[in-house]
This record gives structure tokens, C-alpha cells and sequence, in this order.
């Protein structure tokens, strides 16, 4: 398996002179072995004059020379899990980039989870900008707002697979709030039948969103991976939930996918300084004990929301920008390679296939050193058929 670390120093400036022998992986606490090391220098593109006379009286701007290490950039937009403010804002900014950050040689690509928008990797800014501006949310896998009970994606898990009586007492409420008609000693049982079906609808759901999610993010590494320079994913989302273990299996396979490719994934979190808490709509549904069970899972969701854009930048040797409204700095960051980036290859012998998370850590021997690696990987179940 390979990992992807980025190391800097306690100004934050990368450090590029490390060895294998620098390095420690723990793997659920245990140290595992790391069978050799690949270092890779990101140096910014350089231009090469051409030294052709013949070519030289031409004119053309190809004749003048190119530019080495190109890089390829492809903007993926999360129309799916992106609100209209979140949006625009982010089509701004990324508007406002294009216009002022990218060397002739690099090639750039607007495009979106969804598949609705793919401007293909191209250098017309015209065409580029026209591609942001196309850009519209898809709520391709979210159920209505209007829903009752309204039990989103985070507690839907925690009703069906962590088995949580609180979730689901904070649903039957909900369903007792938008349906009158019912009493809450005598129909105490339908009213959990409900919020259980509703929790049902919510989990189907947003799991065949989170796949979706990863499948075409999978997608858009292949295409990528074969072309030469550098090459980045920018992931522009306002988060989404891997909860489960086939959802975090689908996560652990693009983050295989982007190390083997040389694939850089970096994030952006459109949603800048978010609040956590719930808007005056929703705090209008309900009782205030419904509305304070709700406020908590939604701020529990917002936080795991986070973890997925952090966890695959940081395995894939990315940048992730959160927590700032500044999505024009961010931008900016995200778009810039580390110039160093060690990728270790690590041993799995007598790892169990059986499915199980392995949570890995990265230590690195150097003073005031600071690493930032993957967060760790499944071990893939085998096939009965191959037992």
C-alpha cells in the first residue's frame, strides 16, 4: 500500500531531505514496515526556450519555447451536496482564479460530480468560465426538505446501523409533531414504525449518494492518471458523510486509486466559516426537546462532513482549506503543489482481510516536524470463493 506524506516545519515550510529511516507508520498503535520510500520534487513550471534558429523566425508562440512539468488542474465542483450560497460563492471565486493563476502550458478542466457540467481539459478561458457559470446544485439523492419525519443521512445511520435510542426518540417526535392526529401513549408503536421507514428511505438514500460521490471521483483519477506533469483534483464541496464500512470502503479505493496514479486530490470547504446550527425554518418544526435532539445530530453531521475532504487530501499529498471566507486564498492554496512529497510503500503481511478499519500514523524523527498522511485503510475482505 502507498502513502503519501507531506512534512513541514514548525513555520510551515516543507521539508524535503528526509530518508526511509526518518520515518515511523504505526498501524493501530503497532509499528508496520515500510518497504521503501519515493521522494517526488514538485518544482513550479519552468519555461524552456526553444533554441531552434529555424523555428525561431516563425513567429508563433509555440516556436519561442514551452513551459516543462506541465500541470493539469481539474476543478470538480460537488453540485450534489452544495447549497445555492454555497455555490456561488464558490463559482466566484473559482472565476476570479482562472483569469490570473495559471501559466499558458497548464491545462484546466471544470467539471462536476453530478456529470451535468465536463468542460474537458482545455486552455480557453472563454469556455472555461462559461462551464462555472453552467454550474447549478443536483439534488440527484436528497430527499425533500419536507419530509416528516425529516431524518437526514447522519441520523438515519445512527437509527438503523449505531442502533441510537436517542435518534430515534428525536424521530418520533418528529413524527408526533407533524401528525396531530396521533397520541403519543396509544400509538407509541406506529409512531416508531414510521420514523424506523422514514430512517430506512434516508439510509438507501444517502448511501447510493455517497457512492455516486466516489464513483465518478474514482472516475475523473483514471482519466487523469495518464497524462504526464502534475496532475490535481480540486475538490469544491460543503462536505458529505461516509459512515459506514462499504461507504468508507468506497473512500479507501479512491484514496488507492489517486497514490498509485500520482494523483493529487486537494479540498476546498465552500461553506467558509459555517455555523453549526439550525436555521429558523427548521427550528420551527417540532417541540423544543424534537429541536434540541435534532440541533445535536446536525451538528455532529456538520463535523463529519469535515473528515471526509480532510482525509482525502491528506492521503493523496493535497491541501485542504477550511474553516475561512476567504475562498479566493483558499483557492489559491489549494491549487499549489507541496514541493516535496514522500510516498512510503508500506507492507501488509499479516494483516486480516476481514474487512476491519486500520487507523495509521505517520511519526516523523525530526524536531518540530509536522506530517500529514492518511488516516488509514481497510483491509478488503476476501471472496468466499477465494478462502
Amino acid at each position: 500500500m502507498l502513502v503519501p506524506v507531506v512534512v513541514r516545519d514548525k513555520n510551515g515550510q516543507v521539508i524535503g531531505d528526509l530518508h526511509k529511516e526518518d520515518f515511523t507508520v504505526l498501524d493501530d498503535g503497532k509499528p508496520r514496515a515500510i518497504s521503501s520510500i519515493m521522494v517526488e520534487k514538485r518544482l513550479p513550471p519552468r519555461f524552456v526556450p526553444n533554441t531552434n534558429p529555424q523555428s525561431s523566425t516563425t513567429g508563433s508562440n509555440e516556436s519561442k519555447g514551452t513551459f516543462s512539468a506541465p500541470r493539469f488542474v481539474v476543478f470538480l465542483f460537488d453540485d450534489m451536496h452544495m447549497s445555492f450560497t454555497d455555490l456561488a460563492a464558490a463559482k466566484s471565486a473559482a472565476s476570479r482564479l482562472l483569469s490570473t493563476a495559471f501559466e499558458e502550458s497548464d491545462m484546466v478542466g471544470i467539471v462536476s460530480i453530478s456529470g451535468a457540467v465536463n468542460s474537458g481539459l482545455i486552455r480557453d478561458q472563454a469556455k472555461l468560465q462559461e462551464a462555472i457559470a453552467s454550474m447549478r446544485p443536483h439534488s440527484v439523492y436528497r430527499a425533500d426538505g419536507a419530509d416528516c419525519p425529516n431524518i437526514d443521512f447522519y441520523q438515519a445511520d445512527q437509527i438503523q446501523n449505531k442502533h441510537d435510542p436517542v435518534a430515534l426518540a428525536a424521530a418520533v417526535q418528529q413524527v408526533f409533531s407533524c401528525s396531530p392526529s396521533l397520541d403519543t401513549r396509544r400509538d407509541q408503536d406506529m409512531a416508531e414504525r414510521i420514523a424506523q421507514s422514514a430512517a430506512m428511505r434516508a439510509q438507501t438514500l444517502g448511501h447510493q449518494d455517497v457512492q455516486a460521490t466516489y464513483a465518478a471521483m474514482a472516475e475523473f483519477v483514471r482519466r487523469v492518471a495518464a497524462l504526464p506533469g502534475q496532475r490535481t483534483i480540486v475538490l469544491i464541496s460543503s462536505g458529505f458523510l461516509s459512515l459506514s464500512q462499504d461507504e468508507r470502503t468506497f473512500e479507501s479505493r479512491v484514496m488507492d486509486l489517486a497514490a498509485q496514479s500520482n494523483v493529487v486530490i486537494s479540498a476546498l470547504d465552500a461553506r467558509g466559516l459555517y455555523t453549526s446550527e439550525l436555521t429558523a425554518s427548521e427550528r420551527s418544526q417540532g417541540s423544543m426537546t424534537t429541536m434540541q435532539l435534532k440541533a445535536d445530530y446536525y451538528r455532529s453531521s456538520m463535523r463529519a462532513n469535515d473528515n471526509v475532504m480532510a482525509e482525502l487530501a491528506d492521503a493523496t499529498g493535497g491541501t485542504y482549506f477550511h474553516n475561512s471566507n476567504d475562498l479566493d486564498a483558499g483557492l489559491k492554496a489549494v491549487t499549489t503543489f507541496p514541493e516535496c512529497v514522500y510516498t512510503l510503500e508500506l507492507t501488509l503481511d499479516g494483516v486480516k482481510q476481514n474487512g476491519s478499519f486500520h487507523r495509521l500514523s505517520v511519526k516523523v524523527h525530526r524536531d518540530g516536524a509536522q506530517s500529514r498522511a492518511r488516516h488509514g485503510y481497510f483491509a478488503p475482505k476476501l471472496d468466499k470463493k477465494t478462502k
